[in-house]
């Protein structure tokens, strides 16, 4: 015959029922959380985005609202920084941070990226997309540059001051300057950022290399990005179908600074950006 259960034994498991509603409460406290905020955010509308950019950054020319709408006009630095379109996703107001797609727009430069805004930081994931090089004039590529860019980029992320991590690819094709050559094409280049390319203290490695035309190229970057500069450093050699006037500023470089027993001429060029 089963032992009987004591009326104090009974007393003491029935606590546990209040314990497991709240664990159901909780969720259905977030869902409506975020219905809620769903609605204000569809509400307000898009210039409301002006309260939350910082002083060198300017937007006008608004539509749509706070959760999906655009600027039609964006500046930075008083410099045109083309037309940008996003959709917010509210369950990350709840955080306490920002996580929307973006869709940036200048001429025939279109970007696409994923991007997450928290008190920690900034984090873009699949940034796609490409264009003119000449459309980033304004924001900062040399008068004169012409050819076409394409960005791949699996994560960028920075925080207050200084890069956190970069995995990525920046393609350019068909480059040519009016200051070389005559404004010969110089064929195609990759710049690769792999994991760890960015260092404890914000500055950036990357490869850049050919990926062909006239010339033969292989450099490493590195960025200092609090000093704003950056080393290239690496060798380069014009390939059998070179122009005679590309070749001939190669070998008044060469004279300067040699070649090497493969005929590369090495490079160490300081720059600033």
């Amino acid at each position: 015959m089963p032992p009987s259960r004591s009326p104090n034994h009974r007393a003491k498991s029935a606590p546990a029922a209040p314990a497991a509603s709240t664990r159901l409460i909780w969720p259905l406290v977030l869902i409506g959380a975020a219905a809620v905020l769903a609605v204000v955010i569809a509400v307000l509308p898009a210039s409301m985005l002006t309260r939350f950019l910082p002083p060198s950054i300017h937007a006008e020319d608004f539509s749509g609202n706070l959760w999906h709408g655009s600027a039609g006009k964006i500046s930075v630095d008083a410099h045109d920084a083309g037309a940008l379109e996003w959709r917010l996703h509210p369950l990350a107001l709840l955080g306490l941070g920002i996580s929307a797609d973006l869709h940036w727009v200048r001429g025939s430069f279109v970007v696409d990226a994923a991007v997450d805004v928290s008190r920690h930081g900034f984090i873009a994931h699949a940034v796609k997309g490409g264009g003119s090089v000449e459309e980033l004039r304004e924001l900062g590529v040399a008068p004169g540059w012409r050819g076409s860019a394409n960005i791949d980029f699996s994560e960028l992320s920075f925080d207050s001051d200084k890069p956190l991590a970069a995995v990525g690819e920046l393609q350019v094709s068909n480059l040519s300057s009016a200051g070389i050559a005559g404004g010969v094409d110089l064929g195609g280049y990759a710049l690769k950022l792999l994991q760890g390319a960015v260092g404890a203290d914000g500055n950036v490695a990357a490869q850049l290399t050919d990926t062909g035309g006239p010339l033969e190229l292989q450099a490493l970057i590195h960025f200092a990005v609090k000093e704003h500069t950056g080393l290239l450093s690496g060798a380069l050699r014009e390939r059998a179908e070179a122009p005679a006037a590309l070749v001939s500023e190669l070998q008044s470089i060469a004279q300067v600074r040699g070649r090497d027993p493969q005929g590369r001429i090495p490079l160490d060029l300081e720059f600033s950006f």
